[in-house]
């Protein structure tokens, strides 16, 4: 093979999957009938944009009876108020009598006691109030829940429920559509615990397409997780280091490394499957030979690479720097042009085995 100037790179390569930058299953907080569904599978939506409307029926008669509920204190409490004006102008004027001897003592003290009692009774009714008041925004909230509006800008993803169907929210929160950022896709490619040590955010990272492998798609990696890929599968939930362990001894641990790209024509979809190169190191505009021209090491750190001078071979030491284990930057002890040995053939004729 001959000797030539070439860029080289020494990367991990990865499996990664392609998810969305943002996911979001927007959910119903209210139960009932499924009435009308505005959007459908595909449809590119803006946050606050209606999705769904549900049966609200009981809804409106929950806010119906704690309005009214509202309304009925407020009369009790606008009586009482009366009935304060009046027994304060009781007390006032039996006070005036006892004043000059012409009133009963024990009258003002039933009229100030009467008076006393009533605005007591006006107290109970503002908290009573109060709390018909919390009640009827309760009711009106939750009224409000029939109506599910895009939480954010995105394109629907899925649709878990149809027209015609009943939610309940009465246990958990039903999910009817996912919505989906579909403009920057995230990355996770799953690198192994021997190239983890070598592996740091910042890197470049670079991959392609199982369906488009022609196409490179670059970005700058973000971060690796702390704690292997079956640590979030972990069934015991403790996290532990003997969990970690017993599932290493089952299978291989990885660790997931995390990138966002940018997808502006829509060609990245959800759950495709990428194949990651983190670039660890490069050399642009080299000498390289095949690394298979390497022979033996000797301990000064040189190769041996046997060099064809004509008809004769020649074996000389040269100093290697970046090696990808498919070509080798030569640092010295050769130039472009000459010609290295990589393997030997058999003569013809020759058998071999």
């Amino acid at each position: 093979a001959p000797v030539v100037r070439a860029d080289i790179e020494d990367g991990v390569l990865a499996t990664g999957t392609i998810e969305a930058a943002r996911l979001v299953a927007v959910g119903a907080q209210a139960t009932g009938v499924v009435t009308k569904l505005y959007v459908a599978l595909g449809d590119a939506v803006k946050r606050g944009q209606p999705i769904a409307e549900i049966d609200s029926s009981n809804q409106r008669n929950d806010l119906q009876r704690a309005e009214a509920g509202v309304l009925g204190v407020r009369a009790q409490r606008a009586s009482k108020v009366a009935l304060l004006t009046q027994t304060r102008l009781a007390a006032e004027r039996l006070r005036a009598l006892v004043a000059i001897d012409a009133g009963s003592r024990a009258d003002l003290e039933t009229a100030e006691a009467s008076f006393a009692t009533t605005r007591a009774d006006i107290a109970a009714l503002d908290a009573q109030l109060s709390q018909a008041q919390i009640a009827a925004s309760t009711a009106r909230v939750n009224m409000g829940y029939t109506h599910v509006v895009a939480p954010i800008d995105g394109t629907v993803v899925a649709v878990l429920n149809e027209e015609g169907q009943t939610v309940n929210a009465a246990f958990n929160v039903p999910s009817i559509i996912k919505l989906a950022r579909l403009d920057t896709m995230t990355v996770k490619a799953q690198i192994s615990e021997a190239d983890v040590p070598r592996v740091k955010p910042g890197m470049p990272v670079w991959f392609t397409l199982l369906g488009d492998p022609d196409r490179r798609y670059e970005s700058t990696l973000k971060r690796v997780e702390p704690g292997p890929t079956t640590l979030a599968s972990d069934a015991s939930g403790s996290g532990g280091a003997s969990a970690t362990a017993t599932a290493g001894a089952a299978k291989a641990i990885y660790y997931n490394g995390i990138f966002d790209v940018p997808n502006p024509d829509g060609s990245l979809r959800i759950a495709m499957t990428a194949q990651v190169t983190i670039v660890v190191a490069t050399a642009k505009d080299v000498v390289t030979v095949p690394s298979a021209a390497l022979g033996a090491r000797d301990a000064d750190g040189r190769y041996k690479v046997r060099v064809v001078d004509g008809t004769k071979i020649d074996e000389r030491l040269v100093r290697i720097g970046l090696d990808n284990r498919v070509r080798a930057e030569v640092r010295d002890g050769l130039v472009v042009d000459q010609t290295v040995v990589t393997s030997d053939a058999a003569a013809p004729g020759a058998t071999t085995r």
